[in-house]
């Protein structure tokens, strides 16, 4: 029976005692003055009755297994603590560990209710190989009061196993399998039925099964404990899903000393942008999304994401957008006791094309455009700094729709009204909404107006354009509506109006209407 071929590497991280640690050993926990040989039961109501949920390791060693009702437990030990077992509260802890846990490698994930999975692949060398990792992120964790084994193998399965029986173990590559053998068959995840149907056939140990052909326990144990078994040997692959996405460029900095100064924090920033527009560099992108991410010495991780309306690699622009976005924010940032960790990535990358000013300026004049934009986005919020883009309609109220301009992208599609080079504009640049109705004199039947009358002034009529006849989109709102006969006329005092027969002129239909819908400037 041989390995997988895969040189991946696995960190399983278990937290037998998560709802413990919350409320007892964690800074600020509510119980955390309890003796250490005081039982705390944290219960959850089961059928109507309170029953242990979460272990703990004083009732543990007292007795008090998980299931035990609150009445029993009593009767049995007295002077006992209790507290109201909080899911929500322990899942928020999970993912705060999590957060934590980016320090040593960004392919984190979740492993059940109480475990993390870790891809260290390529990152053990960083520190002083797997067992000193493994070693250090678990000192780490116990000084945060948090009681944590863990394991490292080839195989996420193998690693998770093994962290449930071991304190802290490593694993060779292409030793998965002889590893765990001595384990039992509860390793494999199976439900109560087909566990004790193993035992009754004097299969107790992954030993007793790992051996024998495939396709017997297939048919008679079903074709996933096979995929368990070989998942748990490290021969089958099943890679793990990570929880947050993966930057294109990365770089960090780790401080012996920590840091709390905000000139220290921007100078850091500053250089970690030198160092990802390197990367990027190299890659030919840009950055869109840049996330800085401060991990504190107590645990609390604090993460700032700036984005750009164009790629972006500009190390002093990339920095001046993080110090707008530090100044705006509404939660300071916090550094408690110190930061031993700063990392920049560059999430969103798109190919980055150098500009050759033109002679006329209009690439500088982008450019600054596109810098204000970047240092709105930082100090508002990117989704307030918005755009206008073309919509696929002939209605001239709906021919534009607002977007954030940080998602338009640098293909946006471009307007099929701009007019001839030294031609007036087709469409006023502001538009009333709903348009204004007018008193209009016009030439019968499709002529433009003569004179018309709006908010009390009438306006006699000195030159006009059109029609322009705009129809319906019956196709789309289910509702036929007349016919817009648009014009551009100017009045005897030079002003310039945008206008619209609404229906038309006919002994069989309703006196048609006008309204004003625009102003040229």
């Amino acid at each position: 029976m041989t390995n997988s071929s895969s040189d991946r590497r696995y960190c399983a991280i278990r937290l037998p005692f998560l709802a413990s640690n919350r409320l007892r050993t964690l800074p600020n926990a509510p119980h955390s003055g309890l003796p250490a040989d005081q039982p705390l039961l944290i219960v959850d109501k089961v059928k109507g009755a309170l029953a242990l949920a979460a272990p703990d390791p004083a009732a543990l060693r007292q007795g008090l297994a998980p299931g035990l009702t609150l009445a029993e437990a009593r009767a049995r030990v007295s002077g006992l603590v209790v507290a109201e077992h909080d899911p929500v509260a322990d899942d928020d802890l999970v993912e705060r560990i999590a957060d934590w846990c980016d320090r040593y490698t960004p392919l984190v994930a979740r492993h059940g209710e109480r475990g993390l999975m870790l891809d260290i692949t390529g990152v053990a060398h960083l520190f002083r190989g797997e067992a000193a990792l493994l070693d250090d992120l678990l000192t780490r964790l116990s000084g945060l009061g948090l009681t944590a084994l863990g394991a490292i193998a080839g195989a996420p399965a193998t690693a998770r196993a093994l962290a449930r029986s071991e304190a802290r173990v490593v694993i060779p590559p292409g030793r998965e399998a002889e590893a765990v053998r001595p384990l039992p068959i509860t390793a494999l995840g199976l439900d109560p039925a087909r566990l004790q149907a193993l035992a009754r056939a004097g299969l107790k140990t992954v030993a007793d099964l790992i051996d024998r052909p495939r396709a017997p326990l297939a048919a008679r144990f079903g074709a996933d404990c096979v995929e368990r078994l070989e998942r748990l040997a490290g021969i089958a692959e099943h890679p793990i899903s990570p929880r947050r996405p993966v930057p294109v460029a990365l770089a960090e900095r780790i401080f012996f000393q920590p840091i709390a100064h905000a000139d220290d924090i921007e100078a850091t920033l500053a250089r970690l942008a030198v160092d990802v527009a390197s990367l990027l560099e190299a890659r030919g992108e840009g950055g869109r999304s840049f996330e800085a991410s401060f991990y504190r010495v107590d645990g609390v991780v604090r993460r700032i994401e700036v984005a750009t309306a164009r790629p972006n690699r500009a190390p002093k622009a990339i920095a001046r957008l993080f110090h707008e976005k530090l100044d705006a924010l509404s939660d300071p940032l916090d550094a408690g006791f110190g930061f031993d960790l700063i990392r920049l990535g560059a999430f969103r990358t798109e190919p980055f094309g150098a500009v050759q000013a033109s002679l006329d300026g209009h690439a500088l004049d982008d450019e600054v455009v596109a810098d204000l934009i970047d240092r709105l986005g930082a100090r508002f919020g990117p989704e307030r700094v918005q755009g206008f883009v073309p919509a696929d309609t002939h209605i001239p109220e709906q021919r534009a729709r607002r977007v954030p301009v940080f998602t338009m992208g640098a293909n946006t599609a471009q307007w099929e009204e701009a007019p001839e080079v030294g031609e007036p504009p087709l469409r006023p640049l502001s538009l009333f909404d709903p348009p204004e109705p007018v008193e209009a004199l016009g030439e019968v039947p499709d002529g433009p107006p003569l004179s018309f009358r709006w908010r009390r002034v009438l306006h006699q009529v000195a030159r006009a354009e059109g029609p322009e006849r705009i129809a319906p989109e019956w196709w789309r709102d289910g509702e036929s509506t007349s016919d817009r006969d648009y014009f551009r006329v100017e009045d005897r005092n030079g002003c310039r109006f945008w206008l619209y027969r609404e229906g038309f002129y006919a002994a069989d239909r309703p006196q048609p209407r006008w309204f004003l819908h625009g102003l040229f400037a």
